[in-house]
């Protein structure tokens, strides 16, 4: 027990625990279908499984892609070390570290380019947190880890920076088959630039809260990259949307596994034969959950110009879903930009 009352120590403060009984029934998983996800093996890409899991599902379980277990390791080993600072602590900590190496968040996972949490929609004077704080790690730009005192984050970042590499091959290898399957030219390269490149580290805190202001760890949502490639440690409470037959779909964790997510940036470009998968991830009652996810994006003047949307760029769109957010609370999406679109 002291150990847990240790623990809230390092959670933002809304996140405490003032009753760990007559858990919420909002925390229920409402009943998912067992994981029926395909599978695509990195070293052998089968192009016909990989057409319909992107067709049917834009998602897939990714296997024998040669990242070392003990990189994995190390890094959740590292994160957690990281995310079990003093809030206040962690607070400061990030306030005086260059936003190109690492910056932290909490609350939302709506960011700035520059790693700032985006203000929290307030609705009728409550504001509507997500169960999660994260750290944000860019590639764009020299990371200046030297200049950083903290041991603890240099070494975290370092770690980021030989897994981002894996990452970067992984990406290209899927990337490419996908092109094959959409008999798009290979030319195509400024549709996934590894420069756009960043990673997300998430903590996702035990909620115990009785009927709690916020439940989820992140609400029903699409990426708006090309390509999502998540590490899930352990703890589940990843939630796929299957709209075949409208039902949720757990993705639990798959030792030596990763999670292949299309993002709206692939569905653009594929003219809608790919989807964006919406997701969700719900808080776990008794354990911390903990991902990484790398998102890659078209390169910045790269235009996207297919029959079913009107031309535009990844910042136009990252610009649009950024005012959105701002001022409705919610991300709007590929439809503001469709050529019939409601908006």
């Amino acid at each position: 027990m002291q150990q847990f009352s240790e623990t809230l120590n390092s959670y933002p403060p809304c996140f405490r625990q003032k009753n760990t009984h007559h858990l919420s029934d909002q925390l229920s998983d409402n009943n998912p279908k067992p994981d029926p996800l395909p599978s695509i093996d990195l070293q052998q890409i089968n192009l016909t499984i990989l057409n319909e899991a992107c067709t049917d599902w834009g998602i897939f379980w990714l296997v024998n892609h040669d990242i070392p277990a003990s990189l994995l390791s190390e890094l959740h080993e590292h994160a957690v070390k990281v995310f079990e600072l003093g809030f206040e602590y962690k607070q400061a900590l990030f306030e005086s570290i260059p936003s190109s190496v690492m910056s932290y968040f909490w609350g939302t996972p709506a960011i700035t380019p520059a790693g700032e949490a985006l203000a929290l929609k307030k609705n009728q004077g409550t504001v509507n947190y997500n169960w999660v704080e994260g750290l944000n790690i860019p590639f764009s730009q020299p990371s200046m880890v030297d200049c950083v005192d903290h041991q603890l984050i240099r070494e975290f970042r370092r770690l980021l920076e030989s897994y981002r590499v894996h990452l970067e091959r992984v990406s290209k290898s899927i990337f490419g088959a996908m092109l094959q399957n959409l008999e798009m030219s290979q030319d195509n390269e400024c549709y996934l630039s590894p420069s756009t490149g960043h990673l997300r580290v998430y903590r996702y805190p035990r909620c115990c809260f009785d009927n709690p202001p916020k439940v989820w760890g992140m609400e029903v949502h699409t990426d708006s990259s090309v390509v999502t490639i998540l590490n899930q440690f352990e703890v589940g409470g990843l939630q796929i949307h299957s709209s075949k037959d409208n039902t949720w779909v757990d993705a639990k964790p798959v030792p030596d596994t990763l999670l292949v997510h299309l993002g709206d940036m692939m569905q653009a470009i594929s003219n809608d034969k790919y989807k964006s998968v919406k997701h969700r991830v719900l808080v776990n009652r008794e354990k911390e959950r903990f991902s990484i996810g790398y998102f890659v994006f078209p390169s910045d003047d790269c235009v996207i110009s297919t029959p079913n949307y009107k031309p535009f760029t990844y910042p136009d769109f990252r610009a649009q879903v950024q005012h959105d957010v701002k001022t409705l609370g919610l991300k709007v999406g590929l439809s503001r930009f469709r050529v019939n679109g409601d908006f």
